[in-house]
C-alpha cells in the first residue's frame, strides 16, 4: 500500500490483527496467482494497483466523500441499480464476500449448510475486517434467494442501516410490476438519505455513468473472442471485480485504455495462451473478490476462460439502459426494463439463461463450458442439472463443480477439470 492506513481502519472499528492476517493472505494469492502469469498485457498494472489498494486508498477517497456530504451505499447484487444511486450524487460500493472467514462465529448466527456467500458476508462483518461495510451510510439486501432473505433478519441486527428490495421470481407482467414498484420505493429511500430530489435530468446523468461504464467491459469482452485470446480469464475477471469498486470514470477510462492495448494484440495475433488452446466459458454463481480458486484451476491445467456467465461477467453488464426517455417515468421504466433482463437462477422457469449460455458458447468459440456452484447455492444447484443436460443435448461439452472458498478440494477439482480439458483437446 502507498500510506498507513492502521489509523483509519481502527476509525472504522476493524479488528486490526485480523485485517492484517486478512490482507496478508490476499496479498500472497495474489502474487501467486496473478503476478505468476506470463505476458500479461501493461494495462493490468493499473487493476493490479487497485487491489492492492482496496483496502487503502479506495476506503480513504469513500470517507473523504463521506466529509464532503455524499452518502455511501454497499450492495450484494447486480438487482440494486447503480443508476439510481449516482442519480443522487452517491456512490454504489460491492461489499466483501468471497472468502472464509470468522466461520465460528457466523455459525453461531446461521446454520452450517447456509450458503458460503452469505456466510462470508456474515464473516467479514463479524470479523470485522471489512471497511467497505463499516463505510456505508446504508447497506442494501435483496431477497434473491430464501438464504439471503432470512439472514438479512439477522444481518438487520448487525449493521446501522439495512435496506431489503424485495425482487420478482418469474419474468411476467406481474413480475415486472414488483420490480418496478420495489425501484421507485428504493428511489424514495435514497433521495430520503441523501436529501437529493432525483429528476429526470439526474436519472439521464446516472444512466450515463453507469452505461459508460458497461460498454467499456462490452468492448473488453468483444475482443475476449479473438483465437489467441489477448488477455487471460484471471485478468478478465480481475476487471469484472473492480468494476464493483472503483471509481466508474476513472474505471471507464481504465478499462478503455487496456482495450487499446488488446486490439493491437489481437492486430498482431499475439495472445497470452498459444493459439488452439481449449476455450472455456465460465457459468454460475457469482465471483467476487478474492474468489479466484476455479478460474486458477482452470488456467493452470491447459484451458483459457474466454467468458463468464455470471453476475461477476456478461450476466451483470450484459444490457444498456435505455436513456431515450424524457421524463423520470419514463427513464425509470428504461432502468426497470434493463434490469428486468437479468437471467438469474431466482426466476422460475428460466429459458433466457440456458438461451444466453449456449449464444455465449458460440459468440466466444468455446469448446467447453465449466458450470461453477457455490455449495448451498440452491438455485445455481438446482438448475445446474438441467443447464447442463440442455447444453450436452446441444453437443456442448459441460463439467458441472460445486465448491466454497476454501482450498481443500484443489487437488479433486483439478484433476476433474484437466481430464475435461484433455477431452476438449
Amino acid at each position: 500500500m502507498s500510506q498507513d492506513y492502521r489509523k483509519m481502519w481502527e476509525s472504522l472499528g476493524l479488528d486490526l490483527p485480523a485485517h492484517d492476517a486478512l490482507l496478508e493472505v490476499l496479498g500472497k494469492g495474489y502474487k501467486d496467482i496473478f503476478m505468476a502469469q506470463e505476458n500479461r498485457p501493461k494495462g493490468m498494472s493499473y487493476f493490479d494497483f487497485v487491489i492492492s489498494e482496496v483496502h487503502g486508498l479506495r476506503v480513504k477517497e469513500l470517507l473523504d466523500e463521506k466529509a464532503a456530504g455524499r452518502k455511501i451505499i454497499g450492495s450484494f447484487c447486480v438487482f440494486v441499480p447503480e443508476e439510481i444511486v449516482r442519480a443522487a450524487d452517491a456512490t454504489l460500493v460491492g461489499l466483501c464476500t468471497g472468502a472464509d472467514f470468522a466461520t465460528e462465529e457466523v455459525e453461531k448466527l446461521l446454520p452450517r449448510n447456509t450458503c458460503a456467500l452469505i456466510k462470508s458476508a456474515f464473516g467479514f462483518k463479524l470479523g470485522k475486517v471489512c471497511p467497505y461495510i463499516e463505510s456505508a451510510d446504508m447497506i442494501v439486501g435483496e431477497n434473491t434467494c430464501d438464504g439471503k432473505k432470512k439472514s438479512y433478519e439477522t444481518l438487520n441486527g448487525l449493521v446501522k442501516y439495512l435496506y431489503v428490495m424485495d425482487l420478482p421470481q418469474t419474468k411476467s407482467s406481474q413480475g415486472r410490476a414488483l420490480l418496478k414498484a420495489e425501484y421507485i420505493r428504493f428511489k424514495e429511500e435514497v433521495e430520503k438519505l441523501t436529501g437529493v430530489k432525483i429528476d429526470a435530468a439526474r436519472l439521464k446523468k446516472g444512466i450515463e455513468i453507469v452505461n459508460s461504464k458497461r460498454k467499456a467491459i462490452h468492448r473488453l469482452n468483444s475482443l475476449r473472442k479473438a483465437d489467441p485470446v489477448p488477455i487471460s480469464g484471471l485478468d478478465a475477471l480481475l476487471a469484472n471485480q473492480v468494476y464493483f469498486y472503483d471509481d466508474p470514470g476513472r474505471f471507464t477510462k481504465s478499462i478503455n485504455a487496456l482495450c487499446d492495448e488488446l486490439e493491437k494484440r489481437v492486430q498482431k495475433g499475439e495472445g497470452v495462451f498459444p493459439k488452439g488452446t481449449p476455450r472455456i466459458l465460465l457459468s454460475g454463481c457469482p465471483m467476487a473478490v478474492p474468489n479466484w480458486k476455479v478460474p486458477w484451476i482452470i488456467e493452470s491445467s491447459g484451458g483459457t476462460i474466454v467468458g463468464e456467465e455470471s453476475c461477476v461477467g456478461e450476466r451483470g453488464t450484459r444490457n444498456l439502459v435505455d436513456d431515450s426517455g424524457s421524463t423520470a417515468e419514463e427513464l425509470m421504466d428504461a432502468i426497470v426494463d434493463r434490469h428486468f433482463q437479468i437471467d438469474c437462477a431466482i426466476f422460475t422457469p428460466n429459458p433466457d439463461r440456458l438461451q444466453h449460455a449456449t449464444e455465449m458458447f458460440r459468440g466466444y468459440n468455446a469448446n467447453g463450458i465449466i458450470h461453477y456452484s457455490l455449495q448451498f447455492c440452491q438455485p445455481y444447484l438446482m438448475e445446474s442439472i438441467p443447464v447442463e443436460k440442455a447444453l450436452e443435448a446441444k453437443n456442448i461439452p459441460t463439467l458441472r463443480v460445486e465448491t466454497d472458498y476454501s482450498m481443500e478440494d484443489v487437488g479433486q477439482l483439478k484433476t476433474r477439470v484437466e481430464a475435461f480439458i484433455e477431452q476438449l483437446k
